[in-house]
């Protein structure tokens, strides 16, 4: 089978929806399948490349507007490039580049998009935007063979919304591999994810106020500095310490060393961060949002969003009770292993060929 993925982004800028692509392309490309991925040509990247892992990459002509993370994208080519390489079946994955949507909608190949977010995702203005874009993108989406939603929230909210059930298949995020599960516990608490409204952070901030225990928040975004003035206005120095960009190895001893995992989110279509802590044997404090509840089974507890009150109560019973973390954490560890490469590519790869036939 010849698959060709496309995404505005890739290697070597790192979001879930990238590391997605590369570990399905690993994947499929061991099952013996042809892949091409084909994205926007990043600074200091080369227009074609070939990884080794054995896929291919074709970067077109682009240019960025920086006003969000990611940046706005536009690129040239994509129609022409996607002619040109005859694929068996093509997947797209972002609905945020005009560009890139126009060209899809216009392709006459084989088609799947990949529905990676919530509609109508984000706060205030933000928000605006997104029901508009993504009202006006309902047209494009209705032109592909098929759709692949990240988890059965966002399926059900693309049925109610009339997409016909039939043309949806559940194909969950995933881990590679699972660490080793450490007993080791520092003396904080950890959240890291991009620093965005929708991560809810403002309530966390509230929360702590209440809570007597530090808090380590990784990550980067537009609302850093937002933060640090609210860590500033509500007296919490002392407690929040706020890291910015951490490296894969300094992640990971922080992950092993703490107490629990808090994801306050306002939205979240399946909850990748939450997934990636659980793999580690650790508890989480999250919100009862969109598609997190599934992807936390029974290794969380679960608070309304936009709640601090409720959200401090939560995190303070965690630190109270040892056997409660024990508990969960174990459980976390059971949910986080249903996930893996195999299982999530045996559903694309099945999409694929019925799409094809």
């Amino acid at each position: 089978m010849k698959v060709v993925d496309v995404n505005p982004y890739f290697y070597p800028l790192f979001g879930g929806i990238e590391h997605r692509m590369h570990l399905i392309a690993k994947e499929m490309v061991a099952r013996g399948h042809d892949v091409t991925i084909v994205t926007g040509q990043l600074e200091g990247t080369e227009p074609r490349e070939e990884f080794s892992d054995g896929y291919h990459v074709i970067r077109l002509p682009s240019w960025f507007i920086k006003i969000y993370n990611p940046p706005y994208i536009s690129s040239k080519g994509l129609l022409e490039t996607l002619n040109g390489l005859d694929a068996d079946v093509v997947n797209f994955n972002y609905r945020w580049a005009p560009s890139y949507s126009k060209d899809m909608r216009h392709y006459q190949g084989k088609k799947v998009f990949t529905y990676h977010n919530m509609w109508g995702e984000g706060i205030g203005w933000q928000h605006t935007l997104s029901e508009i874009n993504d009202n006006r993108f309902r047209k494009t989406l209705d032109t592909f063979d098929h759709i692949i939603a990240v988890s059965d929230y966002v399926k059900s909210d693309l049925v109610r919304r009339g997409i016909d059930e039939s043309r949806v298949n559940v194909a969950t995020p995933f881990l590679e591999t699972f660490p080793e599960v450490s007993t080791e516990e520092g003396d904080y608490i950890l959240s890291l994810g991009r620093l965005v409204r929708t991560k809810g952070l403002d309530y966390l901030m509230q929360a702590m106020k209440d809570v007597d225990c530090k808090l380590i928040l990784c990550g980067k975004g537009p609302d850093f500095k937002r933060l640090q003035k609210a860590v500033r206005r509500y007296g919490l120095s002392d407690r929040v310490e706020l890291k910015g960009w951490v490296s894969e190895e300094e992640k990971a001893e922080l992950i092993k060393r703490c107490r629990f995992f808090v994801m306050p989110s306002i939205y979240e279509s399946y909850g990748f961060a939450a997934m990636e802590m659980m793999s580690y044997g650790k508890p989480l404090v999250c919100t009862d949002v969109n598609g997190l509840p599934d992807t936390v089974g029974e290794g969380a507890i679960l608070v309304p969003p936009k709640d601090p009150k409720a959200l401090a109560e939560a995190m303070n019973r965690m630190l109270s009770d040892d056997t409660l973390r024990k508990d969960l954490g174990m459980k976390a560890r059971k949910e986080s292993e249903v996930r893996t490469v195999k299982a999530t590519v045996d559903v694309v790869e099945d999409v694929y060929r019925r799409v094809m036939e």
